[in-house]
């Protein structure tokens, strides 16, 4: 297969989550910058992804968009280790999981939404306070569903779908200083998560740049 080439921002948690997935899978790809905040997904990079948003995936005349796009891509094609459960109601339950983060908490604190807060005239508090918020209830939800069935990871015993969407959302927790401990099982599968190679490998600290 040719060498996939990973359009990727250190500290996205989209592009962190396929980074996270393609280094389970065990993909070897080329990693090519793009600096949102020096506005490099914008001219030129929306020929490639209409949206100017990463992480964009090519791998040869395929090009893929979207991380929870790219990762059910790379769960068809590498289907080794799985991210998706085969039963159904369990690839429901780890879907659902990961769409917590991914469609509720991420898309209302991402950068373009804090920039327009910027510009909608927030302070700085009021943006972080508007983050925390929208962290905290999306995390209380996520604690609630995944508490029943989680194991060492959030579903179960071994990495899922929904822990490449946790780790990253985790990690920008911390940056913006979301208290934790009202969400025990969260924690404890993020530092499992985290206690893997894979996880390790894809951290923002070991990213392109």
């Amino acid at each position: 297969m040719t060498r996939p080439v990973l359009y990727d921002y250190y500290r996205s948690s989209a592009c962190y989550r396929v980074r996270i997935a393609l280094n389970l899978k065990g993909v070897d790809y080329e990693a090519v910058p793009i600096n949102l905040l020096e506005g490099e997904q914008k001219a030129g990079y929306r020929d490639l992804n209409p949206q100017g948003f990463v992480p964009t995936l090519v791998v040869g005349d395929v090009r893929l968009m979207q991380s929870i796009a790219i990762v059910a891509w790379l769960e068809a094609s590498h289907p080794e280790p799985r991210l998706i459960p085969v039963d159904l109601a369990d690839a429901a339950h780890v879907r659902a999981l990961a769409l917590v983060v991914a469609c509720d908490i991420h898309p209302l604190n991402n950068l373009r939404v804090l920039k327009r807060l910027t510009a909608l005239g927030l302070d700085q508090d009021a943006r972080d306070d508007w983050y925390r918020h929208w962290v905290a209830e999306g995390f209380a939800a996520l604690e609630a569903m995944a508490a029943p069935r989680a194991g060492r990871f959030l579903f179960g015993d071994s990495p899922s779908l929904a822990d490449l969407c946790l780790v990253p959302q985790m990690f920008n927790a911390r940056r913006f200083d979301v208290p934790l401990d009202d969400y025990p099982t969260l924690v404890a599968a993020d530092s499992e998560a985290n206690r893997l190679e894979p996880f390790q490998a894809a951290h923002p600290d070991r990213a392109a740049r």
